[in-house]
């Protein structure tokens, strides 16, 4: 009786649907699985998917992968003389995860996952926005409030991608719209943020709040 009761505690369930999501809440463009190779990764929710066109302009689907959580964003990026683009992956795990697709294996496959926060679709824990350096150095990740983190990319001597411990650009009361990397040629990398300050906002509609409550 015991061991069943353990059995039953070390089990773990989880839903698969027979019919797939449909619709794309994500998608973008670049070479994953070759060279000058053309094609677009979509999300759909809890789904990542490959698509290729083919000679008569149709796309066709290449590779399906269940991520067993929900896609809050993904972003290409290519590192400085690359040419294959890697995938970061923005979730409800509470972690940012970096994919490449690999031909001989028909998959996506994981090279990077770093833990940052809980997990769950939270506003404050990063994952709802993802921007990246045109020049791929470095990547940022954001929550809807308050919360960024930078990791700088690289290669070590075996030109094995790597990532480097988060950098911190909290903003305390403040609401995230968008994020974007910009284009700074071989500067510094240079993140942009279209935010509002809930603060100001609060402040400014007191009074008018006050003067209609008389």
């Amino acid at each position: 009786a015991g061991g069943a009761v353990g059995a039953r505690r070390g089990m773990h369930l989880y839903a698969l649907t027979l019919q797939r999501a449909t619709a794309i809440t994500a998608a973008i463009h670049g070479n994953f699985s070759a060279p000058k190779v053309q094609e677009i990764v979509v999300a759909r929710g809890k789904l990542l998917e490959l698509l290729r066109p083919d000679d008569a302009g149709k796309l066709q689907s290449v590779h399906v992968h269940e991520v067993f959580g929900i896609v809050r964003s993904i972003q290409p990026f290519r590192l400085l003389g690359g040419n294959r683009d890697y995938i970061v992956v923005g979730s409800d795990s509470g972690k940012i995860t970096v994919l490449e697709f690999r031909a001989d294996a028909g998959a996506f496959v994981r090279v990077h996952c770093e833990t940052f926060g809980k997990s769950g679709c939270r506003r404050i824990v990063p994952g709802e926005f993802l921007a990246v350096d045109p020049r791929g150095r470095a990547v940022m990740i954001g929550a809807c409030e308050k919360q960024k983190l930078v990791y700088t990319l690289n290669r070590d001597s075996s030109a094995n991608l790597t990532i480097s411990s988060p950098l911190e650009a909290h903003k305390a009361h403040t609401l995230c719209f968008a994020l974007v990397g910009v284009d700074v040629g071989f500067e510094n990398p240079i993140f942009a943020a279209l935010e509002v300050d809930y603060d100001e906002v609060e402040e400014a509609s007191a009074p008018a709040d006050a003067a209609a409550g008389l």
